[in-house]
């Protein structure tokens, strides 16, 4: 079944239904939050939240969408695309669990010929949320699905939400069987390899209030309405119904994979490295055709600069496949053939056909010259690198790629892993840090929040600097000395503008140290209100606020009432105060030669990065947060105070990297533990953090180390899902929590040596047969014939080297063809090999091959020694090894 004929008959059947067919929303997406459409559902994410009134009560559509976080993936395994389309159904307050399962259930059991999908019941399997009852009884007795095949996963795999506060609830996902030659027994629980996830149905019925992670949040209640939100990968359903093996294999991205196999004269199967690279540029030009209709322009930037990624990437895939000069296009060719094959679903791409190619054409173009510039300087690179006998690429090297011939990061990376080499990333990201920093001094000493920096520099020098009020009060009375719209100096804002205002003393913090900026509002009795979501200083001692008029409008010499979210300021406080605490306590445990060099404190979380030569590992990491949280303990009061910058030094007092200090300092100490130079605002005492939780420690540069950590109710929402998950697994490996790090490592040690063994074996077992096979070589026309069926599950490499063996052991002196097939994975394959007295007597592996492959149902070819195909019909096989023995027989 094509893959426009899937589409059809989902949108007729959901139309038939009651839903309203709503065509695919541009990928460019209109919530500000996301990059690119990411999931089927986005379209209608207002109607989900209540931002809007949903025009129908019920949808039906097929979303494009990109996902670039797994675009370094992508060609590697064949599952991963960067581009894909969600089948969804959508009820708005309508129907619920009792219409959404069997309607799903229905379509992917009926009939072909009723118009359904007809997939067979006993290869499907469903998962339901852990105390779904009403959705595992609805299956069992609506659906008929057998209890035995309704397996219950936790929140991480069956509850869905925005990741923010707002709709959330259980879901429930249909698996496909791919067959016992996939994995284990046992359902979606037992092997995610061989049961593939189809569609997932999501019950949007609670409201989730806010949390850091996917699990760490509090349900607030029932939704007013109920929703329903689903989503059925057309890729993977169209690999099934198309009786291929994955994605790559369907008639869409197959197209675009063997055109480009065609032009860069490659046969695909014939070797991993090169199939990595057909799957690369498939999925890449499928993603830039879509990108570019719906009007995304490659660029140094967000979308433009996924466009131009994957553009980049796939002209090189291209030119590593064909060797080709600089000279050679393919880029145009490809695009037809996407247009092609995507076109009758959607008609736009024709439409737009000679811009897309327009675009596409000039971008290949532009590339060529970073190639030809780049790559010679690479080159040279790495000649010298494996003359000095390392394995290193130069950071140093890596940065000047990209800062003066463009080349990103990953495809340096690329090209060093294609020449042995891994690349000193750490460098290469100080050196880009630098630049940024470079960057935002000079823009700082030209402008600021689009004003030119003299604006604020003469507010200063008439108003003064701001009194900040923060460090004792969370709210005054202030007055406006200074409003900025657009840039430039103005009298008043009014409702809707972007302003910025100076004013004279505030309680709101400003961005510096790596504490975040207070939030809050600005009142002015009887006339206006802003909303103040920045603080900043661009130029030392002025306050800018920024933010958004409200209501009214906002004057100079104003008296307002400006008051921060004081929740956010003792969250951040939190946050700011575990940082001094996590600092010290990474001093003791890794020497005083470890430093700050950078952090940021938000509501509940932090970072901090620190110098260190050597990862902190897990055992010392554990100590420096008991460490902590004994501090925590001890309550321990936070003291604040101003001295000479000698007398602070003098008692001990760290000052931080690369800041600047006057003759008086601020200091903040907690007893004799902690005493720092610090600015930011902090709790009275330690208790009041309640508890901090590392979250982890990595690398970000040479050097330089970062530890992450939630503080406070964040960290006891993390810490209580860490103890829920131990107990379940505590409970199904039925294992006390004290013995499952060693449970788990044996488990996982016995499966991996279970399957070397398993593969040692079958490789064994099937090259056992190559002495017999040679002694029973018989004469066929002029030379020596060898065919074999291998048993079932031998797989493609395992064919290859029994071929190889068998055609060694009948050695050079008269010429060998050997012939051997098998059906693993349900897809019958046949090798071929000749010896170089056969292919002097005219026959070629490659030819055999393909009079083989063609009667299987498929295709095929390679060298002449040696080739490769396959194909579909498994009942063929007998055929395909005559119809080799008939060739050879025609030689003289």
């Amino acid at each position: 079944m094509e893959t426009a004929e899937i589409v059809r008959r989902f949108l007729t059947y959901f139309e038939n239904n009651g839903h309203t067919v709503v065509p695919s929303a541009s990928l460019v997406a209109e919530d500000p939050t996301l990059l690119l459409v990411n999931a089927g559902m986005v379209p209608f994410k207002p109607y989900f939240t209540g931002q809007r009134t949903a025009p129908y009560d019920r949808a039906v559509s097929v979303q494009k969408c990109v996902r670039t976080i797994d675009i370094d993936e992508v060609g590697k395994t064949s599952r991963h695309a960067s581009f894909f389309q969600m089948l969804g159904n959508f009820s708005f307050g309508d129907y619920f669990k009792e219409r959404a399962i069997p309607f799903a259930w229905d379509l992917m059991t009926r009939p072909r010929d009723e118009g359904g999908f007809g997939l067979p019941v006993d290869r499907l399997w469903v998962t339901v949320y852990l105390d779904d009852d009403e959705a595992e009884t609805i299956w069992r007795e609506r659906a008929g699905v057998p209890a035995e095949r309704i397996q219950r996963m936790g929140m991480e795999e069956n509850y869905w939400s925005m990741g923010v506060p707002g709709p959330c609830g259980p879901c429930s996902e249909i698996f496909w069987d791919r067959g016992p030659e996939f994995g284990a027994e046992g359902g979606p629980l037992a092997d995610e390899d061989r049961y593939v996830e189809l569609w997932n149905l999501v019950f949007m019925q609670y409201e989730r209030g806010p949390g850091e992670t996917k699990t760490d949040y509090e349900i607030l209640g029932e939704l007013p309405k109920k929703n329903i939100d689903t989503g059925l990968g057309l890729e993977r359903l169209a690999a099934i119904l198309q009786g291929v093996d994955n994605i790559y294999e369907t008639d869409t991205l197959g197209r675009v994979l063997h055109r480009a196999a065609e032009l860069t004269g490659i046969r695909y199967g014939d070797a991993e490295r090169s199939d990595v690279s057909l799957r690369v540029v498939a999925d890449h030009m499928r993603t830039a055709t879509m990108l570019v209709s719906d009007g995304v322009r490659p660029g140094n930037e967000k979308r433009g600069y996924v466009l131009r990624r994957i553009l980049r990437r796939s002209v090189r895939n291209l030119r590593l496949l064909a060797g080709a000069t600089e000279d050679q296009t393919y880029l145009h060719e490809l695009t037809a053939t996407t247009i092609d094959a995507l076109g009758d679903i959607y008609p736009e791409l024709r439409d737009n056909a000679d811009e897309i190619h327009n675009v596409i054409d000039t971008e290949e173009k532009n590339f060529a010259e970073t190639l030809r510039s780049g790559t010679a300087l690479f080159t040279r690179a790495a000649e010298k690198t494996k003359t000095a006998g390392s394995t290193v690429f130069s950071g140093a090297d890596a940065f000047q790629l990209h800062d003066t011939f463009g080349f990103p990061i990953d495809l340096t990376l690329e090209m060093a892993s294609e020449e042995g080499l891994s690349v000193d990333e750490g460098t290469f990201q100080e050196l880009m840090r630098e630049q940024r920093e470079a960057a935002k001094r000079d823009a700082k000493a030209k402008k600021f929040g689009g004003a030119d920096i003299g604006v604020y520099t003469r507010l200063l020098e008439g108003a003064g600097a701001t009194d900040f009020l923060g460090y004792t009060d969370h709210e005054s009375e202030s007055r406006v000395l200074g409003l900025i719209v657009d840039g430039e100096p103005v009298a008043a804002a009014r409702a809707g503008d972007k302003v910025e205002v100076v004013l004279d003393r505030t309680p709101f913090y400003a961005e510096s140290g790596g504490q975040l900026a207070d939030k809050g509002t600005l009142t002015s009795e009887g006339r206006g209100v802003v909303d103040v979501d920045d603080v900043q200083k661009p130029v030392s001692g002025l306050f800018v606020h920024r933010g958004t008029v409200r209501a009214g409008e906002l004057a100079l010499d104003d008296t307002v009432h400006a008051g921060i979210d004081s929740d956010r300021r003792s969250s951040v406080s939190r946050s700011h105060s575990a940082t001094h605490l996590i600092h010290s306590a990474l001093r003791n445990a890794l020497g005083p030669s470890t430093g700050q060099a950078g952090s940021e404190n938000q509501p509940g979380r932090l970072r901090f990065d620190f110098t260190t030569n050597e990862p902190v590992g897990t055992s010392r990491l554990a100590e420096v947060e008991e460490e902590v949280n004994t501090v925590l303990s001890g309550d321990i009061q936070v003291h604040d105070f101003v001295t000479s910058l000698d007398e602070a030094l003098s008692m001990g007092a760290l000052a931080m990297f690369g800041e600047k200090y006057g003759d008086r300092v601020r200091v903040v100490e907690m007893s004799d533990y902690s005493r720092e130079l610090c600015g930011g605002t902090h709790v009275g005492a330690t208790g009041q953090l309640g508890v901090v939780k590392l979250l982890g420690e990595s690398s970000i540069g040479s050097g330089v180390r970062r530890v992450e950590a939630a503080v406070g109710l964040d960290a006891f929402r993390r810490l209580s899902t860490e103890s829920m998950l131990v107990s379940q697994l505590s409970e199904q490996l039925k294992a006390p929590r004290e013995e499952l790090p060693q449970r788990i490592d044996a488990l996982v040690t016995r499966v991996r040596d279970a399957e070397k063994e398993v593969e040692r074996l079958r490789a064994a077992q099937v090259l056992q047969a190559a002495g017999e096979l040679a002694g029973n070589a018989r004469r066929c026309g002029a030379a020596l014939l060898v065919t074999h069926q291998a048993p079932e599950g031998t797989t493609g490499d395992d064919l290859r080297r029994l071929a190889l063996d068998v055609r060694g052991r009948l050695g050079e002196d008269q010429p060998v063809v050997v012939a051997v097939t098998a059906v693993p994975k349900d897809r019958p394959v046949v090798v071929a090999a000749v010896n170089e007295a056969g292919q002097r007597l005219g026959l070629k592996a490659g030819d055999l091959v393909g009079e083989a492959a063609r009667t299987l149902g498929g295709g095929g070819g390679g060298k002449p020694d040696v080739a490769q195909g396959g194909g579909t019909d498994a009942s063929a096989v007998d055929s395909a090894l005559r119809a080799v023995e008939r060739r050879v027989s025609e030689t003289g």
